[in-house]
């Protein structure tokens, strides 16, 4: 299956779309802004150790500390039998290097490892480890111990471990050793810096985005890359150049006068992709709700009645809606626990090849993750890496009116609101009269509807109340001003 990728930029961001066979299976953004920090290496300060969490907080130079678990400690790797505490390893004051794993996200900091790993085009730098590792996603075992050896061969003596990503599969002994030699470039320089660098200093940076576009989601199935800025295809075509000679002459200079988003459509499929229905191709639609803990995504049948019986179109509807999941949880980025609310299944062979289905079209996604299988309310749950913000986090924010319940009040419940707020103000303070500032869909009801209601509350008090529209203001936005 050909896949091309598109590279649009401009000075504010940068955003890049995987399509194949006419679908887009991928969106990436990174504003220049709000860059992501995960796998940046710094030299941080240890400000608080809390041993009831067995965790600390580190100063990294951000805004909120980030947060370091002993999980995440080089030294619980290297003593198995032991059981370590975070406070006898830092103490407050201390500075450590540290690399980010995870951005900060909502109101939660940045999470970091000691474990420094330090990614190429084919392998990933474990400086302080002694082991190769090879990649799940290979799985011929003779391919997986011929690779091992041609690693152990390559870095005897090195004293320092690596894992072998998927694209190392059938590359030379000279391209490993081309990735070797950069990588510990890379990690000199880094301990150069950790012996004159001030605390709470950024000592390596990850790749931009459109830089990793070719290290990390090229492979052989891409057939091209088009890239809309000239300057950024120069520096693509030289890094390509000197670390991923294969894809240089799959990279191109898009020069038409359509944008190259709209060209391809990948506009509408950002808007669709912060929608919260989706629609199957059958008939049927998903409901995708992204909460702070988890994401929930419903499979309804709707309008699709299908040509046998309804347990047949409950089948067809949830064989369609796995690939669409799939692709959605690569589109949105969503992460964390995903709960999958398939159509209920009476067919045991049905639920088992709806979830096979599930599984292999989760198969692609570059994102580590792990499924579940039927709990016993026919919930499926999967767990899906979550290294950074999600599409939605990043475009959108919650909606000030409704502060974001995806619901407001209505019409009559604020005037009921104002209506109780009028008795309240009338038992604490004597105003000549009150005037209420509404918005227009309020104050209609209040001289419609309620409008009985509003001439009692005017006797009650015994004081005029008058009526303002306040076109600014939203439907649950009021005021009473006390004359």
């Amino acid at each position: 299956m050909k896949e091309q990728i598109l590279v649009n930029i401009t000075p504010q961001e940068t955003r890049v779309a995987t399509i194949a066979d006419a679908v887009v299976h991928e969106l990436h953004i990174e504003r220049a802004a709000q860059r992501g920090i995960v796998g940046n290496i710094y030299l941080g300060v240890v400000r608080r150790v809390l041993p009831g969490m067995q965790s600390a907080f580190i100063e990294i130079g951000l805004d909120r500390a980030a947060f370091l678990h002993i999980a995440d400690v080089i030294e619980q790797r290297q003593s198995p039998n032991e059981t370590l505490r975070i406070e006898r390893i830092v103490h407050e004051g201390q500075t450590v290097l540290v690399q980010v794993i995870k951005d900060p996200i909502g109101s939660k900091g940045a999470r970091l490892s000691t474990q420094i790993s330090i990614a190429g085009r084919f392998l990933v730098l474990l400086p302080q480890d002694n082991h190769i590792g090879i990649s799940q996603r290979i799985e011929d075992n003779a391919e997986r111990e011929l690779l091992r050896a041609r690693m152990e061969k390559l870095t005897t003596g090195a004293h320092q471990g690596y894992i072998v990503r998927t694209s190392a599969e059938h590359v030379t002994d000279d391209e490993l050793q081309a990735d070797i030699d950069y990588l510990n470039l890379i990690w000199a320089d880094i301990r150069e810096k950790t012996q004159t660098q001030a605390p709470q200093t950024l000592l390596f940076q990850d790749l931009s985005l459109q830089l990793r576009v070719l290290r990390d989601i090229v492979t052989q199935e891409t057939d091209q890359i088009l890239v809309d800025s000239r300057e950024n295809y120069l520096r693509m075509a030289e890094f390509a150049e000197r670390f991923v000679a294969d894809a240089l002459p799959r990279i191109k200079h898009y020069t038409g006068e359509r944008p190259l988003f709209d060209l391809y459509d990948i506009e509408t499929e950002i808007e669709k992709a912060l929608s919260r229905r989706v629609d199957l191709k059958f008939g049927g639609y998903l409901i995708i709700d992204q909460t702070e803990a988890m994401t929930t995504i419903d499979v309804n049948t709707g309008g699709f009645v299908g040509t046998r019986n309804f347990d047949d179109t409950i089948f067809k509807t949830n064989l369609e809606a796995t690939h669409v999941i799939a692709r959605q949880l690569r589109l949105r980025n969503l992460g964390g626990i995903i709960i999958v609310d398939f159509i209920d299944m009476d067919n045991e062979e049905h639920r088992n090849a709806v979830l096979e289905e599930l599984r292999k079209a989760l198969a692609s996604d570059r994102t580590k993750l792990t499924i579940s299988g039927f709990t016993s309310l026919g919930l499926v749950e999967i767990t899906r890496k979550r290294t950074r913000e999600s599409l939605a986090h990043i475009l959108c924010e919650p909606c000030p009116t409704c502060q974001g319940r995806g619901e407001i009040k209505t019409a009559q419940t604020v005037c009921y609101e104002i209506l109780r707020e009028i008795v309240r103000e009338a038992r604490q303070f004597n105003a000549r009269e009150y005037r209420i500032l509404a918005a227009q869909t309020v104050i209609d009801t209040l001289l419609d509807e309620e409008s009985a209601s509003l001439a009692q509350l005017a006797d009650f008090i015994g004081k005029p109340v008058y009526l303002q529209v306040e076109t600014a203001y939203t439907q649950e936005q009021f005021d009473i001003v006390l004359m």
